[in-house]
């Protein structure tokens, strides 16, 4: 017996001992199931597989019944991890690569003299104050936080990272406007005043118009704005550090006002830079892939 995949579908195929085809089974060949919810679905409700859900399918299309340890090892062989799923984000972008390189050279080969940093915003972070407090993971013990908590408004940071360095300059405030945006930039400008500065961020509306033309003309004309592609802003490695923050700081942490998160977050970032700043060891294969387009139901 030899299992075939394809794009059809998994096909069951006895052959004979001269390698011919001696019977396959069809799909009419199992019990007939509820329509799938789209088209190209082989099972009614099942996006995400597991072994006993691919074999069950497989003896309800096909008729054949194989053990849950031979689909495991099918899968293997096929390198097939039908369970796993990851979050993309497609670019519609018809510039993408043209933009993409030219991010990756200004990373990898600064101009001489210049200043690159990434910027951006994380914005409606939340000043959440639990109801009782967080149990810290110890000894045959998982550590707990409590589902209940009282809110205490947010805070919008806006972030300047330093990929050559992995310093990081950044602004906490309870709003992220044009006005707030120009202002943290102003201080970017203080901040290095001489010499020329890449500015690499994304399309926001904020970060586009007139306004920055008056910035440059303020500055000497020293900054050059270059636009990640559009939904692409992972190309922005400044998300690499909100990440950090995030994980480190924010998801289990309790504030009790917003002054309370202001003053974790400013002062996670003065600990980053005199402790950890480092630049990342970031990778963009800049693999290519055709995405089919799927049928609308």
């Amino acid at each position: 017996m030899t299992w075939r995949l394809s794009d059809a579908g998994t096909e069951a195929c006895a052959t004979d001992a001269t390698g011919g085809a001696g019977l396959r089974a069809g799909r009419d060949a199992g019990a007939k199931s509820s329509e799938p919810r789209y088209e190209g679905s082989k099972a009614p409700f099942r996006d995400v597989w597991t072994i006993e859900s691919l074999s069950l399918s497989l003896l309800g299309q096909t008729g054949w019944k194989l053990s849950k340890s031979e689909v495991g090892r099918i899968l293997r062989a096929e390198e097939i991890r039908p369970h796993r799923m990851r979050l993309w984000l497609h670019s519609p972008d018809p510039d993408f690569w043209n933009k993409a390189r030219a991010i990756c050279q200004i990373y990898l080969h600064p101009p001489e003299g210049a200043t690159v940093i990434c910027v951006d915003e994380k914005t409606s972070i939340q000043a959440l104050e639990r109801v009782h407090p967080t149990r810290w993971p110890g000894k045959n013990a998982t550590g707990k936080f409590e589902f209940e908590y009282e809110r205490h408004g947010t805070q919008a940071l806006i972030a300047a990272f330093e990929p050559q360095t992995g310093k990081v300059f950044g602004s906490v405030g309870p709003t992220r406007t044009a006005e707030d945006i120009v202002a943290f930039m102003d201080a970017v400008a203080e901040r290095y005043p001489d010499g020329n500065v890449y500015v690499i961020w994304d399309n926001l509306n904020t970060h586009k118009g007139e306004r920055w033309t008056e910035f440059n003309l303020r500055h000497g004309g020293r900054f050059h704005f270059v636009y990640t592609p559009i939904h692409a802003s992972w190309l922005n490695q400044v998300e690499i550090w909100f990440g950090i923050l995030s994980r480190r700081i924010l998801r289990y942490g309790e504030f009790r006002s917003q002054a309370d998160l202001r003053e974790r977050i400013l002062g996670f970032v003065e600990h980053w830079n005199t402790w950890e700043a480092h630049p990342f060891n970031w990778t963009f294969r800049g693999t290519r892939r055709k995405m089919g387009k799927r049928k609308a139901s």
